[in-house]
């Protein structure tokens, strides 16, 4: 029996092979890391989502305080509700814990929120307290909003996909709202109305999420309402510089 002499040769093939084994493993692990600021996104995001979420305490320490929700709406909160409802459940359907953690604590708020609102809103006056709609037409449309979710998610293929689509049309709907007083404020060249704290909160969640979305993600769902939300966020901003709180201000040349 004759043995294969080990060469100088067969060292080095074999040495790069292993080499080259080592490398390719190295790229391949490397391949599926994020950029750090990216992941730092992802962290903050849910975050950012909850300091959302949290901005309307002031609103409801003055309604407690005076005793009376005045001519404030109610469709914020029912629309904080039917929103987190359908986030909730899509970030489930999707095994997203950064979606559905960040939105059950709105879902909790929201229904805290929209409790609060109730109990200080003039009982004979409910239905204009809460334009656009009634309490009870606010209760329709939260259980409605329920009903299609669960009926998605449960019995309709690839309902995931159409919760997500859902999600993104209310979700735009509450980000732009508060666009819906720009007549009024450039007639009356006051932003008084453009709550800044609250934008500014609503910017940077976006952009984390938009961040996540595309980098992350790659959900069109989620990219969708950030970057509108994003760009509302900024175009609010923007009228704030200008009017500011009645006076108007020349933008510098």
């Amino acid at each position: 029996r004759t043995s294969t002499p080990i060469t100088t040769s067969h060292l080095h093939r074999d040495t790069d092979i292993g080499a080259t084994m080592v490398d390719t493993a190295t790229v391949g692990s490397s391949a599926g890391e994020l950029p750090f600021w990216v992941d730092a996104a992802g962290a903050l995001a849910p975050l950012a989502g909850i300091l959302v979420f949290l901005a309307p305490i002031p609103t409801m320490r003055g309604i407690a305080r005076d005793k009376t929700t005045g001519t404030l709406p109610l469709l914020p909160y029912s629309s904080m509700i039917g929103n987190c409802i359908l986030w909730v459940t899509y970030g489930i359907l999707k095994q997203q814990s950064k979606i559905w953690s960040c939105n059950v604590v709105g879902l909790v708020l929201g229904t805290w929120y929209w409790f609060q609102f109730i109990k200080y809103a003039p009982k004979n006056n409910l239905g204009k307290a809460s334009l656009p709609g009634t309490v009870t037409q606010h209760v329709q449309a939260m259980g409605a909003i329920a009903a299609a979710t669960m009926i998605l998610a449960f019995f309709i293929q690839d309902g995931a996909d159409l919760v997500g689509n859902m999600g993104v049309v209310l979700c735009v709907a509450m980000f732009a709202s508060p666009l819906a007083a720009l007549r009024t404020v450039i007639e009356t060249r006051s932003a008084k109305s453009i709550p800044l704290p609250f934008t500014l909160a609503s910017i940077l969640n976006c952009f984390l999420w938009s961040t996540v979305g595309l980098l992350d993600m790659h959900d069109v769902n989620v990219i969708v309402p950030n970057l509108l939300g994003l760009f509302f966020g900024v175009v609010q901003v923007l009228l704030k510089f200008i009017y500011r709180n009645g006076a108007s201000t020349e933008l510098p040349i």
